[in-house]
């Protein structure tokens, strides 16, 4: 597989506090990449500076060009982005909020193509949105929220996406249905996803990858049977942690009750 997005050696520090410490990735097109870690591990950090959002050293490529020659215009078409906090403004229906997804997209005039509107209305019905289109913001629950904001992402018809923590607010079927979601549009459209979460097990389920994050640095990377040893997670979550293997399935991480 092709690399979308290949990252050395990533350094970042507010003030003079260390964020992130000499983190390396890449990610592949038709690839699914679970980003996991404590809070304050690095990880929406590390998302942000992938965009350019946050200035740091090492080096970014994307599509196999500098982080630094993409003119951001450019780099929507190609990449993605949902935030763990998005917002939406008063009074913005659904349709609305899925149409910002064509932006960087739209011509001088702001007008929309036939193009467009295919595109925010597939991203539409593979969330399951088509009935809440006319909907405010303001009147959904958080859970469909998220699901819109996603929706938002899918219309941009991007190559890569990252995400921060999409699973927030989701009820169980839901984060379920959106991993499923997200390894299809991986496999059928070679989209790569990026996906920082801290569910475990949902992630260990759906990812080809997991990058485990430890105070800034990359404490463990793989796949799910090598990063998910208790050793390994016991020392970054700082808890006792059982492993219980499933036959034909990722191990299942638990906490140890006594």
């Amino acid at each position: 597989m092709k690399d979308l997005l290949f990252a050395q050696s990533l350094t970042f520090a507010y003030a003079d506090i260390p964020v992130l410490r000499d983190v390396s990735l890449s990610l592949a097109a038709g690839e699914v990449v679970a980003l996991l870690g404590p809070n304050g591990g690095g990880k929406s950090t590390l998302i942000r500076v992938l965009l350019g959002q946050l200035a740091c050293g090492g080096a970014i490529q994307w599509d196999g060009k500098s982080l630094r020659q993409w003119r951001p215009r450019e780099l929507a078409r190609l990449v993605a982005y949902l935030p763990q906090s998005p917002a939406s403004e008063p009074g913005q229906t659904v349709l609305d909020a899925l149409r910002l997804g064509r932006v960087p997209f739209w011509g001088a005039m702001g007008l929309e193509t036939a193009h467009d509107q295919r595109a925010i209305l597939a991203a539409a019905a593979t969330l399951e949105l088509n009935d809440l289109l006319h909907r405010s913001m303001d009147e959904l629950s958080g859970g469909q929220r998220q699901r819109v904001f996603l929706g938002r992402c899918l219309a941009q018809e991007p190559r890569a996406m990252l995400l921060d923590e999409p699973n927030t607010f989701l009820d169980l079927s839901h984060q379920v249905g959106l991993c499923k979601t997200l390894r299809e549009l991986a496999r059928s459209r070679g989209i790569g996803v990026l996906m920082a979460s801290h569910d475990l097990n949902l992630a260990g389920a759906f990812a080809d990858r997991i990058i485990l994050l430890d105070r800034g640095a990359v404490a463990a990377a793989g796949n799910c049977d090598s990063v998910f040893r208790p050793e390994i997670l016991e020392r970054v979550y700082g808890v006792p942690l059982d492993r219980i293997e499933r036959p034909g399935g990722a191990p299942v991480i638990v906490p140890k009750l006594n």
